[in-house]
């Protein structure tokens, strides 16, 4: 990527937001846009870490057995009114409509109304079941309290999937084997998160956790305790008959030695039982031949949640300035170099742009700085990509020994093109 051909010009950060100092480099530096509350456009770099992430969802989630597909998010309002939750999202505010002259729409909040239509002519025997689809798309809300930027906004990228079983013994698998994914997929993130007792809340069913990821940037808190790794939301302390949820559901016998900490969530699965099945008419027919309901399982990530977490998690802070830019991890980074050549020197620029196509001739991407202007505001430019590494080509380039620093810990590397090369691959 050229960054001449991206509109952007040298940065200059200032008042910084100090609750969220990532996403508010990244509106400053053009990286975000913002179209109103909870509403925003993605620059190539943000653009391509959430398609990363959504990849290794989409690679993830189809290694354990399930299948992709996608709804579409307007929906006719009678979906809604069939389910029964067409009133319930719109008394809260929640539901964001539109009237045409073929009838009223809504934009889905959520998936299970339109995955249960789905399935309904799909899965019609035991003999199709167990199953799990999923689907990224976008949802929207009309959240009437945006915060945080991509944390909490109206319109967002989502990852839901939803299992569909024989029985509660089959249900507890599915939710096991998603459970497990998911894991898999903030490890392969660079994302450390605990899977936390919570309340299923107005989702309905017996049992579910939320994925929290420790921060001070989070609106949760969670009671955590760090000898076993275990946490539960503090909602559940409201159950009247807590104590014996827990042992039941999760084997806790004891909290008195959880802590509580903040958090933030980034997923959240649920065991539905046959809820919306019921409220759908969702049926299969058994080995008798007998219809019965569908017992469910529903599992979200929020994507861009997740991309916003990711960059608040790898932001560099300059010990005189403070917040300056990012160091994403190297399986999720787009770019893994940025090239910052001296404008004003057209040997170096020429020397820089042959080096930036023989980087994309073996597979590495890279930033090319070639913007006309003084170096100095380039290198300071050189973090706010997230690239793990940068190279300057200026006065003190000796035309073959090339200078790579790590953005993340600033160390340094001189190296010739071909072993330049074979780090970065």
């Amino acid at each position: 990527m050229k960054l001449s051909q991206t509109g952007t010009g040298t940065t200059k950060l200032s008042n910084i937001d100090e609750m969220y100092p990532g996403q508010s480099i990244l509106l400053q530096t053009g990286q975000l846009v913002q179209y109103g509350a909870g509403l925003f456009g993605y620059n190539t770099v943000p653009l391509l870490v959430r398609r990363r992430v959504e990849q290794i969802i989409v690679e993830t989630l189809n290694k354990y057995g399930c299948i992709e597909v996608l709804l579409p998010t307007l929906q006719p309002d009678t979906l809604w009114k069939n389910s029964g939750r067409f009133d319930q999202y719109v008394n809260d505010g929640t539901m964001l409509l539109t009237e045409s002259n073929k009838g009223v729409f809504c934009l889905a909040p959520t998936g299970e109304e339109a995955m249960l239509e789905f399935l309904r002519e799909k899965i019609k025997s035991y003999k199709n079941l167990p199953v799990t689809y999923y689907q990224i798309g976008e949802k929207y809300r009309n959240e009437i309290r945006t915060r945080g930027y991509l944390l909490r906004g109206k319109a967002f990228p989502m990852l839901d999937a939803y299992s569909f079983d024989t029985d509660p013994e089959g249900m507890a698998k599915s939710y096991e084997n998603v459970r497990n994914a998911f894991l898999e997929i903030f490890e392969k993130i660079g994302m450390k998160v605990i899977p936390i007792v919570a309340d299923n809340g107005a989702m309905g069913g017996k049992k579910s956790e939320e994925f929290m990821l420790i921060s001070d940037q989070g609106e949760d808190k969670i009671l955590y305790d760090e000898k076993t790794g275990i946490g539960l939301n503090t909602e559940i302390l409201e159950k009247e008959n807590y104590q014996e949820y827990l042992k039941e559901e999760y084997g806790i016998k004891d909290i008195s030695n959880f802590k509580e900490i903040r958090t933030m969530e980034l997923g959240h699965i649920f065991q539905l039982g046959t809820r919306y099945s019921e409220m759908m008419n969702g049926k299969y027919a058994d080995k008798d031949g007998e219809e019965k309901y569908f017992y469910m399982g529903c599992y979200g990530i929020g994507v861009s949640r997740t991309v916003a977490a990711l960059y608040e998690q790898c932001l560099i802070n300059d010990p005189k300035f403070g917040p300056c830019g990012f160091c994403l991890p190297e399986n999720v980074a787009p770019f893994k170099v940025q090239i910052v050549a001296k404008s004003d020197d057209e040997e170096k620029s020429k020397l820089a742009e042959e080096i930036y196509f023989k980087l994309k001739e073996n597979g590495v991407e890279a930033i090319l700085d070639d913007r006309d202007m003084q170096i100095g505001a380039k290198i300071r430019d050189a973090k706010v990509y997230g690239t793990p590494y940068v190279t300057v080509i200026g006065d003190r380039f000796d035309g073959e020994n090339f200078e790579i620093e790590s953005i993340k810990t600033g160390e340094k590397e001189t190296l010739k093109l071909e072993e330049l090369i074979k780090k970065l691959k």
